[in-house]
């Protein structure tokens, strides 16, 4: 079956059209997705499958990229300093043994505290001041800064924090009035009831039987690490697949997992980030986004059991994803199937998202041939 492939693409990149029209023909008939891609701030790469040019979708993890661009700001600042110690700003968390943790060792999730003792409710994990009051008085599962592992449901409540504290105002508050707004970038953290028409309901992971097996084939336990991380250790365990689709979770926007976006929102935040857009100069100046997208955790991470490399919030996506970005690429995949980067060696920012949950989980095996046509396009430009 062929699907109408829409959208534009820059002089240059027809490559790119290639490749995703070649993947779109090996997946499932009710494909949906979107693939953005900006160089030097100019939009070379706008396509999508289904759905409308301007559908949103639940992006994850992905969403923690938003979250830490707004720490990025604030330590550009002045407002935030990496290397004091978390409770100068927030003096609750020292419960616990917790005390000594830096900023900078909390943004690269060595903090300890990925979850609670007996989880959180759904409507605690919609709302980032619960989260936060929940874990300042949690005991660490490993002696914070010592280790690193996901904290795939908290950083951004751990973080949000520490913003509050500081500024006064929500993490999310500041996101909307420095970085959505000002762009006008279909990204929220907190999705208006006026663009809920736009939200597409995430549809649940379709694994073929093979994969099914494999799925059934990894180990796991109600107590273990990742099952606290994750909240599946409750007695009402969470639906990662389905979480994006709680109106409460959509209207809170909880800076780990709540984010609401397309393609060219994801796309449009890294490229503000990283590059001159609309006479505005970039949010972030060059050693800002160097430091935040320089290695601070890298190796065994205790809750995926498996390599990840961290920068500061965000992932260090070319060591983790995709080697052939280059040096100090930073971004943030999401477990639904987006992936979201930018590499300011290149001036490349990209952003894709899809409808449909993507097996494993964690950035769609798509992304790898999608980027790599970016990539390549880009650098021959």
């Amino acid at each position: 079956m062929t699907r109408e492939i829409h959208g534009t693409v820059a002089d240059g990149f027809e490559a790119v059209r290639e490749e995703f029209s070649a993947f779109v023909a090996e997946e499932q008939a009710d494909y949906e997705g979107q693939l953005c891609a900006y160089v030097h701030g100019r939009r070379v790469v706008d396509l999508w499958v289904g759905g409308e040019a301007d559908a949103l979708y639940g992006v994850y993890s992905s969403t923690k990229g938003a979250a830490h661009l707004v720490v990025a700001l604030l330590v550009q600042d002045g407002t935030l300093e990496l290397d004091r110690k978390v409770t100068y700003y927030w003096p609750e968390f020292a419960a616990e043994g917790k005390g000594q943790l830096t900023l900078r060792e909390l943004i690269a999730h060595r903090a300890g505290v990925v979850g609670t003792d007996t989880g959180f409710s759904r409507q605690e994990l919609a709302d980032d001041r619960q989260i936060a009051e929940r874990l300042a008085d949690q005991r660490p599962f490993w002696r914070p800064g010592t280790a690193f592992g996901y904290h795939g449901m908290v950083i951004g409540a751990l973080t949000g924090e520490v913003v509050r504290r500081a500024t006064g105002r929500t993490l999310q508050e500041v996101y909307e009035e420095r970085v959505r707004a000002p762009y006008g970038l279909d990204f929220f953290l907190g999705l208006p009831a006026a663009h809920e028409p736009r939200f597409r309901t995430t549809l649940p992971m379709a694994p073929t039987a093979e994969q099914r097996a494999l799925l059934d084939a990894v180990p796991g336990g109600p107590h273990t690490l990742a099952s606290i991380a994750f909240n599946r250790h409750t007695a009402e365990p969470t639906d990662l697949e389905a979480l994006p689709n709680d109106p409460l979770v959509r209207a809170k926007g909880p800076a780990s997992v709540g984010g609401v976006a397309s393609a060219r929102g994801l796309a449009g935040l890294y490229a503000a980030a990283i590059s001159e857009r609309e006479g505005k100069a970039p949010l972030l100046k060059e050693d800002t986004a160097a430091e935040f997208g320089q290695m601070h955790s890298v190796g065994y991470d205790l809750v995926s059991r498996a390599h990840r490399a961290y920068g500061l919030g965000f992932q260090a996506t070319a060591d983790v994803y995709h080697p052939f970005l280059g040096a100090g690429t930073f971004g943030h995949a999401g477990a639904g199937g987006s992936q979201a980067f930018a590499d300011p060696r290149s001036g490349l920012a990209y952003g894709y998202t899809r409808r449909r949950f993507a097996f494993p989980g964690g950035p769609a095996p798509e992304n790898d041939r999608l980027a790599a046509a970016v990539h390549r396009a880009a650098l021959s430009g």
